[in-house]
């Protein structure tokens, strides 16, 4: 295989149900496409078959392959993701597919030049978000107010499960990634804007899905003291940026 223009990174715990479309989807969509693209699924610490299901496709899928991050984290997922990944641009994407992948051309160029760090944003003029509950938009808005003032002020999204990375900037960010869990979002797109990349926001459409697995109130709580750890950690000089 050419080394592939696109890696799509799919952190997956316990996705059986889930996977087997979203890797159809994505078949479809990487067949219509002129560039050369790679899929790493990394399993993560899952009790189903995800893991097994995941590798029975990745025998009639070329583009597809499959690795096994045994610690429960999805932060620990994506960064195996990255750092595995040979991609020009490499992209993360939630196992649920609630933004339909042909989005991901508007992340890459020509439609965008020269990306470094490209987030899908529900929040950005245009974004359009499909039967989510109230409470979790409500929720998720306090959050984000959260980021903005302790961590990434003008980001409006940071938490949108869709993000591209071009390879620069991956080799360069999540080697120092600590987080292990959910915020791990805010830690890599803090040490970018650190190094001094530029972070686009790309309005999308977004369907929310009644099987998600974020815990508001717990998961919540706990990011917050995460964005506590990212600043203490700047301050500490542990992401030691480096000018672009």
């Amino acid at each position: 295989m050419d080394k592939p223009f696109l890696s799509i990174i799919i952190p997956a715990h316990n996705e059986e149900n889930r996977l087997p479309q979203t890797l159809e989807e994505i078949d479809r969509f990487i067949q219509s496409q002129a560039y050369a693209v790679e899929v790493l699924v990394i399993e993560n610490g899952s009790r189903d078959r995800t893991f097994e299901l995941a590798r029975e496709y990745a025998a009639r899928m070329p583009f597809l392959h499959v690795f096994q991050e045994t610690a429960r984290g999805k932060g620990l997922a994506v960064k195996r993701g990255m750092l595995e990944a040979r991609g020009d641009y490499r992209f993360i994407c939630d196992a649920d597919l609630s933004m339909p992948i042909a989005e991901v051309n508007r992340f890459l160029p020509p439609q965008l030049q020269d990306p470094h760090v490209v987030i899908g944003s529900r929040e950005a003029p245009g974004a359009v978000r499909y039967n989510e509950p109230a409470y979790r938009h409500f929720i998720g808005r306090i959050f984000n107010m959260m980021v903005r003032v302790l961590a990434l002020p003008g980001l409006q999204d940071t938490q949108c499960g869709f993000k591209l990375f071009s390879a620069e900037v991956a080799e360069k960010v999540f080697p120092l990634q600590t987080l292990a869990g959910m915020s791990f979002d805010v830690e890599v797109l803090y040490i970018a804007r650190m190094m001094g990349y530029p972070i686009v926001e790309v309005a999308i459409p977004w369907y929310f899905s009644a099987e998600s697995r974020v815990r508001l109130f717990e998961d919540s709580m706990r990011m917050a003291g995460d964005l506590l750890t990212i600043r203490r950690n700047a301050r500490q000089g542990v992401y030691s940026p480096v000018p672009r």
